[in-house]
């Protein structure tokens, strides 16, 4: 009985994972979605940059990258503090 439902949820996850590759536009296409017309439009405008991949990365996505950087770190800090030498023992 176990290996039938795995098989039948392998068979579902399957066919989740196709249809959602049959979905995904081809690299390099442009105009995939009305936020890269929006990127591409407004790059120079609003952010005063050419280059519309530095002002997505700095400018559109700078605080996300904040986060994420401030989540590393604290976990890092966390990590150190629990695997330090030297604490007392009881």
């Amino acid at each position: 009985m176990k290996k039938i439902i795995f098989v039948v949820a392998a068979i579902i996850v399957g066919a989740m994972v196709v249809g959602t590759l049959d979905n995904i536009h081809p690299f390099g296409e442009p105009g995939a979605s009305p936020m890269d017309d929006h990127f591409i439009a407004s790059a120079l405008k609003d952010r005063s940059s050419e280059n519309v991949v530095t002002s997505i990365v700095f400018d559109y996505r700078g605080f996300d990258t904040i986060g994420e950087a401030a989540v590393l770190f604290t976990a890092l800090c966390s990590i150190t503090a629990l695997f330090r030498e030297g604490r007392k023992k009881l």
